[in-house]
């Protein structure tokens, strides 16, 4: 007789990461929930499109609503009985959180505390949430390792995720659920995010407008492809904290709850210069750049150290940069044809 397929909840499966990790789950067997508010941060019909996508697969079901309504999502809680919850949900966004803090406060520190109550109530074998390398904020030691400080944000954006950090932490010292934050390093790939500069500048250029890059194109960022950051986060579900069982002296686990943060990078950044002349060459033609100064709450460079990943899981993010991109152009113009 089979075993019955693993459930799990993930929040933010309309988004450009809940998207995929949903994707991935229900290709392994998985049946997923999904959670999603559709807010219109941006543009509304692609949250849509990947849901629609998702939708095809008779494992997923879909709750479309906001992580603030607590009885709402308790109901998805209590519907699904997760084996694994993925939250994914969040404001995203560092410079938006400079023109509205509120919906951060709102989605990212109340909507997390909502989950974490499911969390607590359903207690599944792991709970799993995204950080953000943004945590390292002035860190300025690279490459970033879990075991670093991280105390000084430069962003209310990376404060609220170093905040639901720490509020996780409490619930699996007090509950003991095992749970992983994700640290991640500047995501790319199909169905991203228009607000990213990948994104951005691949629609501009093609539309014949200028480019806008920041800090005069001096920036380095460590670019991690949709994919690896997919199959970095369904190794790790396998991979939940015992508590006083470390894997090394890299290990973040807490000497007080089965919890760690594992950074889900490649540890090879790139130049914003040497980006920009990739996504020429996978679209064959140059883009007009506009050079601008530094923006508040933006870092010089991001370097993630991928040595507790791999330790955990075997496995290191490694796709190349020309070719993560060139997946991006031929997406984008399919799906804009």
């Amino acid at each position: 007789m089979s075993a019955s397929p693993r459930k799990a909840l993930v929040t933010g499966t309309a988004g450009f990461i809940g998207y995929h990790v949903a994707e991935r789950l229900l290709a392994d067997g998985w049946l997923v929930t999904g959670v999603d508010g559709m807010t219109p941060y941006y543009d509304v019909a692609l949250k849509e499109a990947r849901h629609a996508r998702l939708r095809r697969s008779n494992a997923f079901v879909a709750h479309e609503i906001m992580l603030e309504d607590d009885a709402a999502l308790a109901r998805a809680f209590d519907e699904t009985a997760p084996d694994v919850v993925v939250h994914l949900a969040a404001q995203a966004g560092v410079r938006y959180s400079l023109e509205n803090p509120r919906a951060y406060v709102d989605a990212n520190l109340v909507g997390t505390f909502n989950v974490m109550e499911g969390v607590r109530r359903h207690a599944p074998a792991h709970f799993l949430l995204a950080s953000t390398s943004s945590v390292y904020g002035a860190n300025e030691d690279m490459p970033f390792g879990e075991t670093d400080r991280a105390d000084h944000p430069l962003t209310l954006y990376a404060a609220t995720k170093k905040a639901t950090e720490t509020m996780a932490h409490s619930y699996s010292h007090l509950w003991k659920l095992p749970t992983t934050a994700f640290r991640f390093f500047t995501v790319y790939g199909p169905w991203g995010r228009p607000d990213m500069a990948l994104f951005k500048f691949v629609r501009a250029t093609l539309a014949g407008e200028p480019i806008e890059v920041y800090g005069e194109g001096k920036m380095e960022r460590d670019f991690t492809y949709i994919d690896d950051l997919v199959e970095g986060i369904v190794r790790l579900i396998d991979a939940a904290p015992v508590e006083g069982a470390p894997v090394g002296p890299m290990d973040s686990l807490s000497p007080a709850a089965p919890w760690r943060t594992v950074n889900v990078g490649g540890g090879q950044p790139v130049g914003l210069m040497p980006f920009i002349e990739t996504i020429e060459r996978a679209l064959g033609t140059e883009a007009n750049k506009v050079m601008l100064p530094m923006q508040k709450g933006d870092v010089v460079a991001t370097f993630a150290k991928a040595d507790l990943l791999e330790a955990l899981t075997g496995f290191r993010p490694a796709t190349p940069v020309e070719e993560g991109v060139r997946r991006f152009v031929a997406w984008y113009r399919e799906h804009y044809s």
